[in-house]
C-alpha cells in the first residue's frame, strides 16, 4: 500500500474535467494547441470582413433617412462627433480584446470571469438578430428572382393581389407636370406587391394569428441559410475569401447607381433635400441621440462580431490602423449611399409631382416599396432592379457571416477539444436550428414578428452589454493593465484620447442613450397595426433576458469560488490563470509561462494541480489540497508581483507559510 501511495505522489491522478490537453497522455507540450483554431490567410481578409460586417443594410435604408429628418447636412456634425466619442474608441476596444486573447465572446471573459454573463448576453442578442436578419436576406432573394423578367411584376396594377385603390403613378402626369388625380387615397403597385403578394399580410389577423407559411418565402429563407452555411463551412478560411467579393462588389454597384442617379432629371432636387443644412436642429437633443444611435448600430459594436474577427488575427496585426480605415470608411459609405438613394428619389419626386418628403421613408419600406417603384420609371428597369437587390444581398450576407461566426466561435472556444474538430457539423446544426426558428417569419403575419424582434432583440439590452464591457475592462481589469496589454501587442500604448473615452466619455454617452431609449419608449407598430400588450411584454422580456445574463453570470462565478463573499468577488473578478496571448512566444512580462503546459524554466504562475499533485501560484507551491485561505494568500503574493512589479523577495516577505498548514516551497 505504501508503494502505491508513493507511486501516486510521483504521478498525480486527476479527473479528466480538471485536466488540460497538455496533461492528457504522452503529448508534446510544445504543440501549438491554438493552431487548429484557424487564422485569416491574409491581413486583407480581416479588413474586408470588418468592412463587410459594418457596411450593411442600415447604410442604405437608415442613414439617409435619419440625415434628412435631423437637419440634413447639419446632421453630419453630431454624426462625426459621436463617431469620435463612441464609435472609434469602442471599436478599437473590442478589436483589442479579441486579438490579444485569440478568444471568442465567451472565453474572452477569462479577463474577469465575474462578467462572463456579458458574453452570454452577446450570444443571445446576436442569435436573435441572426434569425430575423436572414429573413430580410430572404426578402432580397425574392425580389432578386422577381427582377429576372422583362417586366417587373410590381410595375402595373391589375394582378390578383391588387385592390381598387391601386394606381399606376407612372405616366399619369398632365402637360403641366402635375398629377391630375388625388394620390391621398391611392396605393402604388409596388406597395401592394410588397404587402399583399410578398408578405400576404392580409392572411393574418395580427401577431397572435400568423396564418399559414408562405412556401415561396420559406424556400428563399432556406436558400439564404444554405448560402450562409456554405460560406462559413471552413470558418474564416472560407468566409475570409468570400468577402473579397461580397465586401467589394457592393461598392461597384453603388457607384453605378450613383452615376445613374445623379444623371436623372430632378436628381439635384433630391440631393438638395438630403443635405441642405438646417442648423437649428442641432439645438435638439434628439438629433444628437439619433447620431449616436446610428453610429452605435452601424458599426456593430457589442454584437461580438468584431471581437470574433480580431481573434483570428496574428498577435501583432495593426488593428489601430484598421480601426480608422473601417470606421471612417463606414461613415463615408453611408454618405455616398445617401447620394445614390436621394438622387433617384428626387427624380421620382419630379415624375410624380410630389415633395421629396412624401416619397422618402426609412427601413424596409425604402428597399422594398419606394426604390423598386423608382426602378419602374427607369429604362431597362429589370436590370437596375437586379443590381440594386444584388447589392442588398451582398451587403446583408457579410453581416450574417459575422453573426454566425460569432456564435460558432464562442461555443467552440468554450469546448475546443470536442467541437473544433467538428466545427463544420456544428455550424450546420446552428444553421438548421435558426432556420426552424425563423419559419414563423415566413407566415402571413411574419412581418409582425420580424418587427418585434427588430425593436427589442438588440435595443436596451445591447447598450447594457457594451456599458458592462467597457466598465469591466477599464475599471475592474484596469485601464493601465489594458493599455499595457495593447503596448505588448502593438508596440505603443493608447493615447489620452482613447483612455478618456474608455473611462468617461463612451460610458457616459451610452448611459445617456440607455436612459433616452427608456424615457422615450414607444410601443411597437407596423403601419396602422398596434401590437397587443402581451406582445409588448414579450418584447420587453426579450430585452431584459439579455440584461439578466450578466447578474446570473456573476452569481455562477461567485459560487465557484471559496471563502467569504468579499473574497469570492475579488477572486472572480481577477483574470483567470491562463489569461493572456494564446501562443507562448507572444507572452512576455507578467504573462511569461502562465499558459497551461508551459515549459518555461522559471514559471511565474502554473495552472492549478490537485489530487496528489501540487497547487502552484506565483513562486509558491503547496503540497496536497489546501484551504481557500492558503490559495487566497498565495493570490495576494501573485498580485503583488503583477501589479506592484516588486521583486520576488519583497512579495515573499509578506507571505506567511503557516497559513497553509502544509508544506510550502519556493520554485523558480
Amino acid at each position: 500500500m505504501k508503494k502505491l501511495q508513493e507511486a501516486h505522489l510521483r504521478k498525480p491522478v486527476r479527473p479528466d474535467l480538471l485536466m488540460t490537453p497538455s496533461d492528457q497522455g504522452d503529448v508534446d507540450l510544445d504543440v501549438d494547441f491554438a493552431a487548429d483554431r484557424g487564422n485569416w490567410t491574409g491581413k486583407l481578409d480581416f479588413l474586408l470582413s470588418c468592412i463587410g460586417y459594418c457596411v450593411g443594410l442600415g447604410n442604405v435604408w437608415r442613414f439617409p433617412y435619419r440625415a434628412y429628418t435631423n437637419g440634413g447636412g447639419a446632421f453630419l456634425v453630431p454624426y462625426f462627433l459621436m463617431l469620435a466619442i463612441c464609435g472609434i474608441p469602442l471599436f478599437f476596444l473590442e478589436l483589442s480584446l479579441g486579438q490579444f486573447s485569440s478568444l471568442g465572446p465567451l472565453a474572452v471573459w477569462k479577463i474577469s470571469p465575474l462578467f462572463k454573463g456579458a458574453g452570454a448576453a452577446m450570444l443571445l442578442i446576436v442569435g436573435l438578430v441572426a434569425v430575423y436578419y436572414n429573413m430580410i436576406i430572404a426578402y432580397v432573394l425574392f425580389y432578386l428572382f422577381a427582377s429576372l423578367t422583362s417586366d417587373l411584376p410590381w410595375e402595373h396594377c391589375g394582378n390578383w393581389w391588387n385592390t381598387e385603390l391601386c394606381l399606376e403613378h407612372r405616366g399619369s402626369k398632365d402637360g403641366n407636370g402635375a398629377l391630375p388625380l388625388n394620390l391621398t387615397y391611392t396605393v402604388s403597385p409596388s406597395e401592394e406587391y410588397w404587402s399583399r403578394y410578398v408578405l400576404h399580410i392580409q392572411g393574418s389577423q395580427g401577431i397572435g394569428s400568423p396564418g399559414e407559411i408562405r412556401w415561396n418565402l420559406c424556400l428563399c429563407l432556406l436558400l439564404a441559410w444554405v448560402i450562409v452555411f456554405l460560406c462559413i463551412l471552413k470558418g474564416v478560411k472560407s468566409s475570409g475569401k468570400v468577402v473579397y467579393f461580397t465586401a467589394t462588389f457592393p461598392y461597384l454597384i453603388l457607384l453605378m447607381l450613383l452615376v445613374r442617379g445623379v444623371t436623372l432629371p430632378g436628381a439635384w432636387k433630391g440631393i438638395q433635400f438630403y443635405l441642405t443644412p438646417q442648423f437649428h436642429h442641432l439645438l435638439s437633443s434628439k438629433v444628437w441621440i439619433e447620431a449616436a444611435l446610428q453610429i452605435f448600430y452601424s458599426l456593430g459594436v457589442g454584437f461580438g462580431g468584431l471581437l470574433t474577427f480580431a481573434s483570428y488575427n496574428t498577435f501583432h496585426q495593426n488593428i489601430y490602423r484598421d480601426t480608422f480605415i473601417v470606421t471612417l470608411g463606414n461613415a463615408i459609405t453611408s454618405i455616398l449611399a445617401g447620394f445614390a438613394i436621394f438622387s433617384v428619389l428626387g427624380y421620382m419626386s419630379q415624375e410624380l409631382g410630389v415633395p421629396v418628403d412624401q416619397v422618402a421613408k426609412a427601413g424596409p419600406g425604402l428597399a422594398f416599396v419606394v426604390y423598386p417603384q423608382a426602378m419602374t420609371m427607369l429604362p431597362l428597369s429589370p436590370f437596375w432592379s437586379f443590381l440594386f437587390f444584388f447589392m442588398l444581398l451582398t451587403l446583408g450576407l457579410d453581416s450574417q457571416f459575422a453573426f454566425l461566426e460569432t456564435i460558432v466561435t464562442a461555443v467552440t472556444d468554450e469546448f475546443p477539444y470536442y467541437l473544433r474538430p467538428k466545427k463544420a457539423v456544428f455550424s450546420g446544426l446552428i444553421c438548421v436550428a435558426m432556420y426552424l426558428m425563423g419559419l414563423i417569419l415566413t407566415t402571413d403575419g411574419g412581418m409582425y414578428w420580424l418587427v418585434l424582434l427588430d425593436d427589442y432583440s438588440a435595443s436596451f439590452g445591447l447598450m447594457v452589454v457594451v456599458i458592462t464591457t467597457c466598465l469591466a475592462v477599464t475599471r475592474v481589469y484596469g485601464i493601465q493593465r489594458f493599455c499595457r496589454d495593447i503596448h505588448m501587442m502593438l508596440g505603443f500604448k493608447p493615447g489620452l484620447y482613447f483612455r478618456a473615452c474608455w473611462l468617461f466619455l463612451s460610458p457616459a454617452m451610452l448611459l445617456a442613450l440607455l436612459v433616452y431609449s427608456i424615457v422615450k419608449y414607444q410601443p411597437s407598430e407596423y403601419g396602422s397595426y398596434r401590437f397587443p400588450p402581451w406582445a409588448e411584454l414579450l418584447g420587453i422580456l426579450m430585452g431584459l433576458l439579455s440584461c439578466l445574463m450578466i447578474p446570473a453570470g456573476m452569481l455562477v462565478a461567485v459560487l465557484r469560488e471559496e471563502g467569504s463573499l468579499w473574497e469570492r468577488l475579488q477572486q472572480a473578478s481577477r483574470p483567470a490563470m491562463d489569461w493572456g496571448p494564446s501562443l507562448e512566444e507572444n507572452r512576455t512580462g507578467m504573462y511569461v509561462a502562465t499558459l497551461a503546459g508551459s515549459q518555461s524554466p522559471k514559471p511565474l504562475m502554473v495552472h492549478m494541480r490537485k489530487y496528489g499533485g501540487r497547487i502552484c501560484r506565483g513562486l509558491l507551491c503547496a503540497r496536497m489540497t489546501v484551504s481557500a485561505a492558503c490559495i487566497w494568500s498565495m493570490d495576494k503574493m501573485l498580485f503583488c508581483l503583477q501589479r506592484a512589479h516588486s521583486s520576488a523577495d519583497t512579495c515573499l516577505g509578506d507571505f506567511k507559510p503557516e497559513i497553509c498548514g502544509t508544506e510550502v516551497t519556493v520554485v523558480g
